[in-house]
């Protein structure tokens, strides 16, 4: 396992992220998974001895009943907190009332303190705003985020499902007020969904944040049981809960190509997946959940793959992003600019 900085901050996290959204299975979230706290304390045990120190988790998975199976498991395990960096969310609604939603300095403050009341923690180690929140200001957030920092309860801020300008422009306002900054972004990022690469990678890099990929296997799409000949798996979440989007019919083209590299490694194309994101330059620590141990163990598994060039610009040259405006127009004027 290969341990990488978090953006400037000078902590080093594992290359693999043990996420938590499989914990539990309440309500909407027994679409994603349901396991039992004995699983969930194997799951995390497993994941620390291979060298993982980084859990991802949210207050809004099963609603809060990850968060709660997680500090169990650390408890039960007896892992001093030191040992491993905990991240949470906050934004996706947390109870019926009018403001028990969202990113307002009132909202971010009761999740902080609820999520720590179930973490069993003294202080959360990175906290992602969830998502975009359009009826609260910027400012309001950045506010309410430097709050819990100054007060303790979080080390560190991150960002998630927001544009590159949104980013850019948080973190502009948080400097120009003295207060903290975003230190990693937690995107959408797989061989089938390389959006981010557009706007989002370059402002990170720009920026000094790391990158947090989450469903690297597009929501199990990428997991080896999809074919054009088997469009229906049997046993995965996608039969029943379909996302994140994806242009399935130029997945399969990738998975054709991932299955045959796969041969030749002999691994399944999920580790080929898999490794393909961890090795991505932009790429700090990728996000792997689990609905069993041997999910995980083969998960955990695909750092160890060693693709050559080939193999990478095969994969690249078949995932490729189609090029959009202003991007065509940027390469086509870069024609003879020297160095360049």
């Amino acid at each position: 396992m290969k341990y990488n900085p978090l953006g400037k901050t000078g902590i080093l996290v594992s290359e693999l992220c043990l996420g938590t959204m499989t914990f539990g299975g309440k309500g909407y979230w027994q679409n994603i998974g349901h396991v039992p706290q004995d699983e969930v304390n194997q799951i995390v045990k497993t994941s620390l001895d291979s060298g993982i120190n980084f859990i991802d988790t949210a207050n809004a998975y099963s609603e809060g009943l990850s968060e709660t199976m997680l500090g169990e498991a650390l408890k039960k395990l007896g892992i001093p907190h030191q040992e491993v960096v905990i991240a949470t969310k906050v934004r996706v609604r947390m109870g019926q009332g009018a403001n028990q939603v969202g990113l307002s300095r009132l909202h971010i403050i009761d999740s902080v303190n609820d999520s720590l009341q179930r973490l069993r923690l003294s202080h959360i180690d990175l906290l992602y705003i969830h998502g975009v929140d359009p009826v609260t200001s910027i400012e309001e957030t950045m506010r309410g985020l430097e709050d819990v920092v100054r007060s303790g309860r979080v080390r560190y801020i991150g960002i998630s499902n927001h544009s590159a300008w949104m980013v850019v422009k948080a973190n502009s306002y948080a400097e120009n007020m003295g207060w903290t900054k975003f230190v990693a972004s937690q995107n959408y990022y797989s061989i089938a969904g390389r959006d981010i690469e557009r706007e989002i990678i370059p402002i990170t890099q720009n920026e000094g944040l790391s990158i947090m990929p989450w469903s690297p296997l597009a929501g199990g799409f990428l997991s080896g049981k999809f074919t054009r000949t088997n469009e229906v798996a049997g046993n995965s979440r996608r039969d029943s809960f379909d996302f994140p989007p994806v242009n399935k019919q130029k997945a399969y083209d990738i998975i054709d190509m991932m299955a045959g590299i796969g041969q030749r490694h002999n691994v399944p194309a999920s580790t080929v997946a898999l490794n393909w994101v961890i090795k991505q330059p932009a790429i700090t620590s990728t996000i792997i959940g689990a609905r069993n141990l041997q999910q995980l163990t083969s998960n955990i598994a695909s750092v160890n793959l060693q693709l050559t060039p080939e193999d990478m610009q095969q994969l690249n040259d078949v995932s490729a992003l189609a090029s959009e405006y202003p991007g065509w127009m940027v390469n086509r004027q870069m024609q003879g600019r020297w160095p360049l």
